[in-house]
């Protein structure tokens, strides 16, 4: 069990192709404040069908692209 599954849930239950959330949307949605680990954290979401694109630290936010 990972600190990021509510978040890996929630991404999988977009069922969106592309999307961005902002760093304040991840910290709702996972319950959590975002920090460095997410780096680390972010292969788990391979096991849900999607990738972690574009990580902006100019304006927050956090692309994910659903695996093809």
């Amino acid at each position: 069990m990972s600190k990021y599954d509510p978040l890996w849930n929630y991404i999988k239950a977009n069922g969106t192709d592309n999307f961005k959330l902002t760093y304040a949307e991840i910290e709702k949605i996972a319950g959590l404040p975002i920090d460095h680990s997410f780096l680390t954290y972010k292969k788990e979401l391979l096991e849900y069908g999607y990738k972690v694109g574009k990580i902006s630290m100019k304006e927050h936010t956090v692309a994910f692209e659903k695996m093809q």
